[in-house]
């Protein structure tokens, strides 16, 4: 089990509250009761922001000045205290941490919602992030050259849209191509070894359907990048910024020559997004010892009963620790009756444990 416990103080309209957990647990009540608040304080204890909104005020209750959240993991403590105006102070085991980063290494977290359609129906930059997390949990040297590829990709276009020469650029151009080929070669390789735990998972929930993925690096592979950007620079040049390059990457999901966003229903979407978040799971606990959190909002959403069983028990197989939040608490009382599971029911912000 990742998260033990959880005090939570200050955060919209949750009074505050001191929980301890178990592998499964389920939160319920009435819409606006503050039920998905309590999956939005784990989030921003994992990531540092919330799901729901950029803006920090949103996220404090209206009568304070900050919310604070602490967490005890097995092994750690990691505090968080966001203020009104933006300020952010993270502290692990009692030491203030110095990057973002620090924090995502010790909750790795995934998010399953209503709108998590995006992550086949939005564009892809969604499908990239997606991507990106499994890498950045597998790989150290990942963020550094993701990082640097950014700063690099920054750099370019700044130089565009200064309409500088080629041969001003080209200079920029030869390290960018150098983390580019390092940043593709992670994610391939992440994607090819990831690939297999999928297909079995989408197997299960869709049993019925093939569906094929596959990874475009953001550049014909067929071309050498350097030659890539200097051919491009007349259409750079005009449109401002880079047209080619890992910024430009995708996965790509599809039923035969189809993508599967026009091929498939939202019941099977959601199905399917699921088994993407949990393949990922999976995946790293395989092949890293880590175990990851889940987070489904709006369980009921798109799924009938027999969907959201398979559902479950798909999660529970994980080894994960899962939070689901609810509406009713009858229907997920008996479909999870065969698993220890702990129940918290929200009330106007009131969070309490059944006995």
């Amino acid at each position: 089990m990742l998260l033990q416990q959880l005090s939570i103080q200050g955060l919209r309209n949750l009074k505050p509250v001191k929980l301890d957990f178990a592998q499964l647990n389920v939160i319920y009540g009435d819409n606006g009761s503050g039920k998905t608040s309590v999956l939005e304080a784990i989030h921003y204890l994992a990531l540092g922001r919330s799901f729901r909104t950029h803006l920090a005020s949103r996220v404090i209750n209206y009568d304070s000045d900050d919310f604070i959240l602490f967490g005890r993991t097995q092994g750690h403590a990691i505090g968080l205290q966001r203020f009104r105006q933006g300020d952010v102070t993270i502290k692990i085991d009692g030491q203030k941490a110095k990057k973002l980063t620090e924090l995502l290494d010790h909750l790795p977290l995934q998010l399953i919602t209503p709108e998590s359609f995006d992550l086949l129906t939005g564009g892809p930059k969604n499908r990239r992030q997606f991507v990106d997390w499994g890498v950045f949990h597998m790989e150290p040297d990942f963020f550094a050259i993701w990082n640097r590829c950014k700063r690099l990709l920054k750099q370019r276009n700044s130089l565009l849209k200064r309409k500088a020469s080629y041969k001003e650029i080209s200079y920029w151009d030869r390290e960018l191509v150098q983390y580019s080929q390092q940043l593709s070669e992670l994610r391939n390789r992440y994607i090819n070894s990831f690939n297999g735990v999928l297909q079995g998972i989408i197997e299960r929930f869709l049993p019925d359907i093939e569906i094929t993925v596959s990874y475009s690096q953001g550049w014909d592979k067929k071309s050498d990048l350097t030659q890539l950007l200097e051919k491009n620079y007349p259409r750079d040049l005009a449109l401002g910024y880079t047209t080619a390059g890992p910024h430009k990457a995708d996965l790509r999901l599809r039923c035969g020559k189809i993508p599967v966003d026009d091929a498939l229903s939202r019941g099977q979407l959601k199905l399917l997004v699921c088994a993407l978040r949990i393949a990922q799971g999976v995946h790293l606990n395989t092949q890293v010892d880590k175990q990851t959190i889940y987070l489904v909002d709006d369980l009921s959403s798109e799924l009938d009963q027999q969907k959201r069983q398979v559902l479950i028990d798909q999660l529970v197989d994980t080894n994960a620790q899962l939070f689901l939040s609810v509406i009713e608490s009858d229907q997920i009382k008996q479909q999870t009756s065969k698993y220890q599971t702990k129940m918290f029911h929200v009330e106007h912000g009131v969070i309490t444990q059944d006995n």
